[in-house]
């Protein structure tokens, strides 16, 4: 009987990349893939560090592991384990623990599957965190997650990713390519490119500091790999997005008009307070620069709330600037304390239930900002690459630009990309199409 191994991932893009990866070792091992809850030989939980939430939600997914097999050997891996392993091996039923050099291992260190009294750690000092494991997901067959960097030299002060990955390093450019070519042979219409600071790309590519290749020159000749229909880059620092990648984009055969720009707080006290590498005014230039050659492109913003010294003024200063700013979307980050991070220890703390109104009026905006953006985008004609899930007798899909939309359930239309009219927008926040016409044969 081949052993059977159930996989849950916490946090972001860059996870899913390489749970799937790890997931391929496995499956090398012997292990057959199910269900996180079906019953398994063991399960592995990809953890994140960034959000409060993610920390807490950590207890709650091993016990789903021991409800569907009590006997089932539970390991954790990622930001989180790396950060604070003991802890993690002190919950009840954690059987594992390995930090950011060893994940990819893992198959290493199982040996019969029996239950550990205590849970056993194998954590590396964040020092040694300094070589590149490539990862790609290709679990959803409409999109794969392709990992290009990893790591980050940055030192914002609320943030524990330097902790939890280390320095920043990029995969080759030869393996960044031959990875691109083997998800174009799945079939796979869309690469979404990942890593914690793509825009370093470069660094750090063959062990050293030095950039023998940068963003804009991965991104070329990305564009120029056959099969894949479209890339999308998953974020990107706005001191990074350089005018020459934003042209390469406006011109490219795949690079799709969706960018997403961290912003995180619209007023420099506070952005000099978290160390970011930018002011407001840089982020309005990139806006308008991308505006100016792709009218239609759709940008999405993070943002912190609650950011310790975060007056009412500072938070209006943020509101005002969000609202007058020419974006689709915004992803709010209520800020949460994490250990060993400058922020941590700053004074004037913003009250939790102030934190929590902030981030409600945002998320308001957001709401506001989309509907405008999809508004702007009725009555034009796009290309829509269509998903594999029935939901509610609809099948939904995304435009190269990131309007949503949906269509009459059609299990033909599954993974394939059609050009539509956007027709008007749904009580559900998603637009009508009409299908125009087939881009392209199903393989």
């Amino acid at each position: 009987m081949r052993k059977k191994v159930a996989f849950y991932t916490l946090g972001c893009k860059l996870n899913f990349s390489e749970t799937s990866t790890i997931a391929r070792n496995f499956k090398d091992e012997g292990f057959n893939r199910v269900d996180f809850s079906e019953k398994a030989d063991i399960y592995v939980i990809n953890t994140c560090s960034v959000t409060e939430n993610a920390d807490k939600r950590f207890k709650t997914i091993v016990k789903q592991a021991q409800k569907a097999n009590p006997d089932a050997f539970v390991a954790a891996v990622g930001c989180y384990a790396q950060l604070k392993p003991q802890e993690l091996a002190d919950v009840n039923g954690v059987d594992l623990v390995l930090g950011a050099t060893e994940k990819f291992k893992i198959t290493d260190y199982i040996n019969d599957l029996s239950k550990n009294d205590f849970g056993e750690v194998h954590s590396c000092e964040i020092e040694e965190a300094d070589f590149y494991v490539g990862s790609y997901s290709i679990g959803d067959r409409t999109r794969a997650f392709l990992k290009v960097q990893d790591g980050c030299d940055y030192k914002c002060t609320y943030c524990t990713i330097p902790l939890a990955r280390g320095i920043s390093r990029s995969d080759t450019m030869e393996s960044v390519l031959k990875n691109a070519k083997e998800i174009a042979k799945q079939n796979i219409k869309e690469i979404v490119l990942t890593g914690v600071n793509i825009g370093d790309y470069g660094k750090g590519e063959f062990g050293n500091k030095k950039h023998e290749h940068t963003f804009l020159d991965l991104v070329t000749e990305l564009d120029k790999v056959d099969g894949i229909e479209r890339l999308r880059i998953s974020s990107i620092e706005p001191n990074l997005l350089k005018n020459e990648t934003i042209d390469l984009v406006s011109k490219s055969r795949a690079f799709v008009p969706h960018f997403h720009i961290p912003l995180q707080s619209g007023s420099n006290d506070i952005l000099k307070k978290m160390k970011r590498r930018y002011m407001r005014e840089l982020y309005v230039d990139r806006v308008a620069k991308i505006k100016q050659v792709m009218p239609h492109a759709c940008i999405g913003v993070d943002v912190i709330v609650g950011f310790p010294g975060e007056t009412d003024e500072h938070f209006l200063e943020t509101y005002n600037f969000l609202n007058e700013l020419d974006i689709s979307y915004l992803h709010v980050f209520t800020y949460s304390e994490r250990d060993n991070t400058e922020a941590a220890e700053m004074d004037n703390v913003v009250p939790k239930n102030i934190r929590s109104k902030r981030s409600k009026m945002l998320r308001g905006l957001s709401v506001k900002k989309r509907r405008a953006f999809y508004e702007s985008q009725t009555g034009t004609t796009r290309t829509v690459l269509f998903e594999s899930e029935n939901k509610e007798g609809y099948i939904q899909g995304f435009t190269e630009n990131y309007v949503k939309v949906k269509a009459p359930w059609n299990p033909e239309l599954v993974n394939t990309l059609h050009k539509v009219k956007l027709t008007k927008i749904d009580d559900d926040g998603l637009v009508r199409i009409d299908i125009v016409n087939h881009v392209m044969e199903v393989n």
